[in-house]
């Protein structure tokens, strides 16, 4: 392809999530205040970091280096439209097949939108994208039955405990991934959930589309102190549920006569996470995180296997038509700096001719002028490069010029 595109991808598939928490951005406002590149836009959730670029891979190695990341796999060309399309079809997941992706995708972009880093190219190669996702779930089956991050959490809960009926759930986070959980949750006959957030307000929307209840987050221990589960997914660039008042609250969890303290299920799946990894030494604490969430990651690849390579399909037959559009959206940059120049001739020698009318010149004298200098100025460049190529024994090149010049046979 005619473009330049590089992508960095640092994911799941090969490093664990206290390794993708260590790669994050704290403030994707910083990388895009520190980002040299026209055209940038970075993702990240829970199970990948991205960084797309309208660049060289070069460029992006350094970057990165620069900023003390390592780890990261660099793609470039084609490579990047591919993994583009694989990403938006769901194919890429850890869930594979799940939708969220899409909606991060978008987001990512108007993001970088908003910071002013996406140019055309861009916002090309990802909107393109998106799109192709959304097709492909409408052409295959691959997200029929799929089931979320957030429904997988639920279905690891379910696996390790037998069944959640008559148990009490808590829902730290009101964002879309702990409403992913909240919904999965809300088909199961449990007993009560409760949803804590930052924002008590979301908390409480949340809430009342389940029927749970809603508690603020300095509510959290006390709200640990009754759950039989907790499933943790904030955007917290911090922990927030700490093992030193988690020890103190599991005892009184603990019955006069009883040997250990009741259990607690806690499934941490947010990125960076939520929750100390101290706390799994805990008497009583089981902590999963979404590495553990790996056996129904696969279990629901085999599931789509036949799903899978219709979407690796469809990308194949698409990639074509999608280097095609991103090389004419580059071209428009090219297209703008040789209309701008043009412009710049156009103005210097419609003045002139303006100066001369006003000093009482014959206005006809001063048109053909005009019009003699627009047309030799204009055609000085592209001449100079068509006599240059028929010197040199390049008449096809020569003729491919005046053709796209003219938009006729020479």
């Amino acid at each position: 392809m005619n473009t330049s595109l590089a992508l960095a991808v640092f994911s799941h598939a090969k490093h664990s999530s206290a390794e993708l928490a260590a790669c994050r951005f704290a403030e994707e406002s910083d990388f895009y205040a520190s980002a040299p590149f026209s055209g940038c836009m970075i993702l990240q959730t829970c199970n990948r970091v991205e960084i797309l670029i309208h660049g060289g891979a070069d460029a992006l190695s350094a970057y990165l280096a620069e900023a003390g990341k390592e780890g990261f796999a660099v793609l470039e060309g084609e490579a990047v439209l591919s993994h583009l399309l694989e990403l938006a079809a769901g194919t890429q997941s850890l869930i594979v097949g799940e939708d969220q992706i899409l909606g991060q995708m978008k987001k990512a972009l108007s993001a970088a939108e908003e910071a002013g880093a996406a140019d055309a190219v861009i916002s090309a190669c990802v909107s393109n994208a998106v799109r192709f996702g959304v097709s492909v779930r409408q052409k295959t089956a691959i997200n029929r039955g799929a089931v979320s991050i957030g429904s997988a959490a639920v279905l690891l809960a379910e696996e390790e405990l037998g069944t959640l009926d008559g148990r009490n759930i808590l829902v730290v986070g009101g964002g879309e991934t702990g409403r992913l959980v909240a919904k999965a949750l809300s088909e199961k006959d449990i007993r009560a959930i409760y949803v804590a957030n930052r924002s008590f307000e979301n908390a409480v929307a949340l809430a009342e589309e389940i029927g749970g209840r809603a508690m603020r987050l300095d509510q959290l221990y006390s709200c640990l102190a009754e759950a039989d589960v907790v499933i943790s997914c904030t955007a917290a660039p911090h922990e927030i549920i700490r093992a030193e008042p988690l020890s103190a609250l599991m005892k009184t969890r603990l019955w006069p006569l009883d040997e250990s303290p009741r259990k607690l299920l806690m499934i941490d799946i947010a990125s960076p996470p939520d929750i100390e990894y101290a706390c799994a030494d805990i008497s009583g604490v089981s902590l999963y995180t979404i590495d553990d969430l790996e056996g129904i990651s696969k279990r629901n690849m085999e599931s789509r296997r036949r799903e899978i390579q219709s979407a690796e399909e469809l990308i194949t037959a698409y990639l074509p038509e999608f280097v095609r559009i991103i090389n004419r959206t580059a071209a428009g940059d090219v297209l703008a700096e040789l209309y701008s120049w043009a412009e710049d001739i156009r103005c210097r020698e419609a003045e002139k001719a303006l100066r001369a009318i006003r000093s009482g010149g014959d206005a006809e004298e001063i048109i053909e002028k005009l019009t003699l200098s627009l047309t030799k100025k204009l055609l000085d460049d592209a001449g100079a490069a068509v006599r240059r190529s028929a010197e040199e024994c390049r008449i096809d090149q020569a003729k491919s010029l005046v053709t796209a010049i003219t938009a006729r046979k020479p």
